[in-house]
């Protein structure tokens, strides 16, 4: 008999975005939010090129019959566009941990309430309906950007994985780790809540 996962499709609704199941018919959507800010070219990124776009929907879901993530579409409520994509991934259904990571949006969503919310949305989700214990959060040492982002969620910085991953082309990743445990969950969100109203 088998078990039934930690984690299944669900549909997560906030003001701004809505995430839903990420599924082949987003492809082109995609494919589209990823030549705004021609993110692909950011080389410490894993935004899929247009043409990589279906692959990387392919390697998703493959990722959600191994029980192993969760991935998402994110949808902006106010154009009904598909804008970007995020997931839980590195599922550890045992210690009830997991990891937000390969996260993305269209240059013009960026530095925008979207971020904020699809956080509040996940961990939400994680913590008061999965009941997880601990969330990772990790991103390229040299992705300013997304360190500063992380770390203003509240995440506390773990420690750096040094030669963690190969890239695409070829050189070495140092990978920061973040986390939020469940103790520090009401914190968090109160920060979370608060940044949005504003």
């Amino acid at each position: 008999m088998s078990q039934t996962p930690w984690i299944a499709p669900v549909v997560l609704e906030g003001q701004h975005v809505v995430l839903e199941p990420l599924h082949p018919d987003h492809v082109s959507d995609l494919r589209r939010a990823t030549r705004d800010g021609e993110l692909w070219r950011l080389w410490y990124t894993s935004v899929p090129t247009p043409e990589g776009t279906a692959d990387y929907v392919e390697r998703a879901l493959a990722g959600q019959q191994a029980h192993t993530a969760m991935p998402f579409a994110v949808r902006h409520r106010a154009d009904d566009e598909i804008i970007g994509s995020t997931r839980y991934c590195n599922i550890d259904a045992a210690n009830r941990r997991l990891e937000i990571g390969y996260t993305w949006y269209a240059q013009r969503h960026q530095r925008s309430a979207v971020n904020g919310e699809c956080k509040l949305l996940l961990l939400r989700h994680a913590f008061e309906t999965l009941g997880a214990i601990a969330v990772e959060l990790r991103t390229h040492w040299h992705n300013l950007p997304s360190r500063t982002a992380i770390a203003r969620l509240g995440a506390k910085q773990d420690g750096v994985l040094r030669n963690h991953m190969v890239m695409p082309d070829g050189t070495y990743r140092d990978t920061v780790v973040f986390s939020i445990i469940e103790g520090e969950w009401p914190g968090v969100k109160r920060g979370l809540e608060f940044r949005l109203a504003r």
